[in-house]
């Protein structure tokens, strides 16, 4: 978008109050979870650091290290503040380079397929549909299971569960741009394909895929979490918000409700808030949503 678009983007964008706070509180977590290791009291990832003598401590309990609990620990002695904000880092990391890598791959192959047309545009449209037919998180789960636990297993079997869905979006949107005359003008001058495909076709496919790309980021977080609270995810050395939430999960009948509690609410948040986001940039790359 060029100086002027962002003005009145972010104008319209400050109508909707929702949105506003919305995109704050994703700034917010965004910042904490960066600025995590300057000012949390123990590094959560650090075995050295834990004490089991201090497991499963309630809220603002002073632990050995003599520095407060203010969420409590978990069955590991970790403090639950620390390790939420260094699961945030996981799930935002995760979310954001699954689905960057589902974007670049979905809207190549999407716009690839538009391109060619014929039989080879058939075969691909039925591969991302045989695809679609499935729930994502059904092949995202059978990925972590053959490809094991790790950040590059996970992210593997992120993009390969959500890939399908830019390609779709993309391919619907270069389909449209293909028949224009601008397009039909362009391909007739001597320029490569390629530089057609990337320069004229693709830019004009970018706002559809910018609005699944704010969901998709939010259903990349929920299958993160999904995965490791069954155990599929990252390792218990770096646990996520998935992990934290499944490790609390059997203390909970016992009273010990801020090991599950705590980290499904900022779960919880991070999802809700990253949606609204998006759906306040969908009406307004959507005229047909516009007021």
């Amino acid at each position: 978008m060029e100086a002027v678009g962002l003005s009145a983007f972010w104008r319209d964008f400050r109508e909707n109050p929702v949105a506003v706070a919305a995109l704050a509180v994703v700034a917010l977590i965004l910042a904490l979870a960066v600025a995590a290791p300057l000012f949390t009291p123990q590094n959560p990832y650090d075995i050295a650091n834990l004490d089991l003598m201090d497991a499963r401590r309630p809220p603002g309990y002073v632990g050995s290290g003599g520095y407060a609990h203010w969420l409590g620990t978990d069955a590991q002695g970790r403090d639950l503040l620390s390790a939420i904000l260094y699961g945030l880092r996981i799930s935002l990391q995760m979310g954001l380079i699954a689905g960057g890598l589902a974007l670049s791959a979905g809207a190549t192959l999407g716009v690839t397929a538009a391109y060619l047309g014929g039989r080879a545009e058939a075969l691909i449209m039925r591969v991302i549909d045989l695809q679609l037919s499935f729930p994502a998180i059904l092949l995202a789960l059978v990925l972590s299971a053959l490809l094991g636990q790790g950040k590059t297993q996970l992210i593997i079997a992120l993009t390969a569960a959500q890939y399908a869905y830019f390609a779709r979006t993309a391919h619907g949107a270069a389909t449209a741009e293909r028949n224009k005359d601008y397009v039909e003008a362009a391909l007739s001058t001597p320029l490569p394909a390629l530089r057609v495909v990337f320069r004229h076709i693709l830019p004009n496919c970018l706002p559809p895929l910018i609005v699944v790309a704010t969901v998709q980021i939010a259903n990349a977080i929920s299958l993160e979490a999904t995965l490791s609270f069954l155990g599929l995810g990252l390792p218990a050395t770096e646990p996520s918000l998935g992990m934290l939430i499944a490790n609390g999960f059997q203390y909970m009948l016992s009273g010990r409700y801020w090991i599950s509690i705590y980290p499904g609410v900022a779960l919880i948040v991070l999802i809700v808030a990253i949606n609204l986001v998006g759906d306040q940039v969908r009406d307004q790359l959507n005229p047909r949503l516009q007021r």
